[in-house]
C-alpha cells in the first residue's frame, strides 16, 4: 500500500498521511485547516512488516484504508512540575 506524507507548514513535527496523492478532500475540514500548508515529503510502500520512526504501521495501514489519510502529531511530554506533579491535590 503506497503512502503520500505531507508535512505541515504551520505544525512542527506533524504529519499527514494519504492513501492517494494530494487527496485532501479525504480529510475533514476541522483536521485540515490547522494544519496549513502542507508540502509532499515522502512517499512510501507501507508493505505489513514495515516499521515506521514514530508510528505504528499497522495503524497507519488501518486508517488509511478507513479513513482515507492518517495524522501524525508530536508527541506530547506533560510536565511534572506545570500538572499532576507531587503536591498537586
Amino acid at each position: 500500500m503506497l503512502a503520500y506524507v505531507y508535512k505541515s507548514l504551520r505544525k512542527p513535527d506533524t504529519y499527514l498521511y494519504l492513501r492517494e496523492k494530494d487527496a485532501f478532500a479525504l480529510v475533514p475540514d476541522a483536521i485540515l485547516a490547522p494544519l496549513g500548508q502542507l508540502a509532499l515529503v515522502l512517499q512510501v510502500d507501507l508493505q505489513e512488516g514495515r516499521r515506521l520512526a514514530r508510528e505504528d504501521s499497522a495503524v497507519v495501514r488501518r486508517n488509511l484504508v478507513s479513513l482515507g489519510f492518517h495524522l501524525q502529531r508530536p508527541e506530547t511530554v506533560l510536565d511534572p512540575l506545570v500538572s499532576g506533579g507531587v503536591g498537586d491535590g
